[in-house]
């Protein structure tokens, strides 16, 4: 074969492979679905990034919830995944359950106000000085934190702070013990140190021993092995600590003890079998942020989406300095056009219009997002951008008043949680 051949054949091979790494255009328009959330916003005057949450959508998540957990578990709501009282109470009433999780004392502190039938257990181990702060904000009223709050201990050291603290206080403490299952993030990881602490609190006058947590997500987020194995391995794990309490306790073992397990990612494993706990916590399942989109929750639907506006819309994509846009759109038809919004750099990802993506080159922004999107994305100034949260704790702090959608309208906004005035 001639020189001339080869070259010519080798430049059509590169011509060739190039179409097929190019990226293809995923460009489209909202569905009818994000053009009625659109509708909806406009229709309600909001003009700023806001954070939505589909009510119906939400209420069939509690449904599929109950179709697992059933009568063989109770369910314990994690409220850092729905931090707001209207969001905690729609998820309550739908339930049936009062029992929630809380992960910061000034939630804490307003749960206990507005609340007062909540049974509340701590999702991580406090400074005694929370644990402090809790009471000296407390005003009183039907909450009984003797008998509704469950403090989470994880060491010999920090329960005897807080057997200190009782004393000082004269104030009885229900207290639960985190259990290392396999996590390894701390709490109960041998026999030894969990005696210690049953002794201690069998001598004090003030602590109450009600129960363990042991939390498990990295079952399913391991990169080898079968989650049915590292759940078992959990499992014997958990066994094994209350029968050893169970043992050290004899009769004083409690009547209505708590065991507590699960979390969004695992709780669906234990829809057969016979489990050492009597209850599953879970939350994020409910609103289905992107991290969440894994096997163990496929019927499960994305129930949250922030909205923020299109401040500026271009035709084409430049970058400042030496400007490689020209080079990046004619590679990649999804950067053909620009769109700056309203805010940005949260922990979400673009949802709709489809095929919208960030510029590594222009990088991120707080105050004004550089989307790209294809020629088929038809957006224009105030029109609306929808995002998924990568995660609902934290960011759903961000946007003040969570706006309800229900049917094509913005029906109710419900306050998140605030932080308290500093102590004086």
């Amino acid at each position: 074969m001639k020189r001339r051949s080869l070259l010519l054949g080798g430049m059509a091979g590169a011509l060739g492979l190039g179409v097929l790494l190019r990226p293809r255009d995923k460009g489209q328009d909202h569905s009818s679905y994000f053009r009625s959330l659109g509708t909806a916003l406009d229709s309600a005057g909001q003009s700023k990034p806001t954070l939505i949450v589909d009510r119906n959508k939400l209420l069939e998540n509690v449904r599929t919830l109950k179709s697992h957990i059933s009568d063989r578990f109770a369910y314990r709501i994690v409220a850092k995944s729905l931090p707001s009282l209207g969001l905690l109470e729609t998820v309550m009433q739908a339930s049936g359950s009062n029992r929630l999780m809380l992960f910061h004392q000034p939630f804490v502190n307003q749960v206990a106000a507005v609340m007062p039938e909540a049974d509340i257990l701590l999702g991580k181990p406090m400074p005694v000085t929370a644990a402090h702060n809790f009471y000296r904000q407390f005003a009183g009223g039907n909450f009984k934190p003797e008998r509704q709050l469950r403090w989470l201990v994880d060491t010999p050291e920090r329960l005897a702070q807080y057997d200190t603290l009782a004393e000082s206080l004269g104030q009885q403490m229900q207290i639960c013990i985190e259990l290392d299952v396999g996590l390894h993030r701390g709490g109960v990881s041998s026999d030894q140190p969990l005696i210690t602490m049953l002794e201690r609190m069998q001598q004090s006058d003030h602590l109450q021993f009600c129960g363990f947590m042991g939390y498990e997500p990295h079952v399913v987020k391991m990169p080898v092995g079968d989650p049915i194995m590292y759940r078992d391995r959990a499992v014997v794990l958990y066994q094994n600590y209350v029968d050893v309490a169970r043992e050290y306790l004899g009769d004083a073992w409690p009547q209505n003890v708590l065991l507590n397990a699960g979390g969004s990612p695992t709780y669906q494993l234990y829809d057969h079998g016979n489990f050492p706990f009597n209850e599953l916590a879970t939350g994020s399942c409910l609103v289905k942020p992107t991290d969440f989109d894994l096997p163990t929750l496929a019927d499960h639907k994305p129930a949250s989406y922030i909205g923020t506006p299109v401040l500026k819309a271009l035709d084409s994509l430049e970058i400042p300095g030496i400007n490689l846009g020209g080079i990046q759109s004619a590679w990649n038809p999804n950067r053909a056009r620009t769109f700056f919004t309203y805010g940005g750099y949260w922990k979400a990802k673009p949802e709709s219009p489809l095929g919208l993506v960030h510029n590594g080159l222009f990088g991120r922004s707080t105050n004004q997002e550089m989307l790209n999107g294809s020629r088929n994305i038809s957006l224009q100034p105030d029109d609306w951008i929808f995002l998924r949260p990568t995660q609902s704790e934290f960011v759903f702090l961000q946007f003040g008043d969570i706006a309800v959608y229900d049917d094509g309208s913005i029906v109710e906004h419900w306050p998140v949680f605030s932080e308290e005035p500093k102590l004086a």
